[in-house]
C-alpha cells in the first residue's frame, strides 16, 4: 500500500503532539510548560543556516520537491538529487542546532554569577537540540520516501 508523503508528515505531527501534550498534561506542569519549549533564538539561528544553506549550496528547489515525491513522477537522477538536498538539510540542521547550543551554552557560562538562573540557561541550551530532534522528525521521512522511490524507478528500469 503507497501513502502519500504527506499523510506520513501529518501522522508525524499528529503524534508529535500528542506525545507533547501528554507529558505536559501528564506532568504537574500544566498548560503553561508549553513556554518553557520556546526560545525563538534558537529556531531562528536553526531555519537562518538552514534554509539560506539550502540556497546557496543549490538544493532549495530540489529539497521542496521532497514533498511531492510520490505525488509527481521524477526520473532517477532528480530523485538521487532530493535524496541528496535531504541529506544536506539533516546535515545543516544538526550543525546549525550545535551552533546554537554552544552559543547558549557560552552565554550561560558568562553568566555564572547568577546562580538562580543555572537551570533556565541550561534548559534553553537543550532546547536547540531539542528542535534539531524535531526536525530531523520530519527529514528522515522525505529522505527514505525519495530513496524507496529511486530504488524503485532503478528496480523498474532493470526490467
Amino acid at each position: 500500500m503507497k501513502k502519500s508523503i504527506r499523510l506520513v508528515l501529518l501522522g508525524e505531527i499528529i503524534l508529535l503532539a500528542a506525545v507533547f501534550l501528554m507529558n505536559i498534561i501528564m506532568g504537574n506542569w500544566g498548560v503553561s510548560a508549553v513556554a518553557f519549549f520556546i526560545d525563538l533564538p534558537s529556531i531562528l539561528l536553526i531555519l537562518l543556516v538552514l534554509i539560506p544553506g539550502l540556497i546557496i549550496m543549490g538544493e532549495w528547489k530540489d529539497f521542496i520537491k521532497s514533498f511531492s515525491v510520490g505525488l509527481k513522477p521524477y526520473s532517477l537522477l532528480e530523485l538521487k538529487n532530493i535524496v541528496g538536498a535531504v541529506g544536506a538539510a539533516q546535515k545543516l540542521t544538526i550543525y546549525s542546532a550545535l551552533m546554537a547550543i554552544i552559543i547558549s551554552a557560552v552565554l550561560m557560562l558568562g553568566r555564572l554569577d547568577d546562580l538562580e538562573m543555572i537551570g533556565a540557561n541550561l534548559a534553553i541550551c537543550f532546547l536547540a537540540g531539542l528542535y534539531a530532534v524535531i526536525i530531523e522528525f520530519f527529514l528522515l521521512p522525505l529522505r527514505l520516501n525519495a530513496e524507496r522511490k529511486m530504488n524503485e524507478e532503478m528496480d523498474f528500469g532493470d526490467e
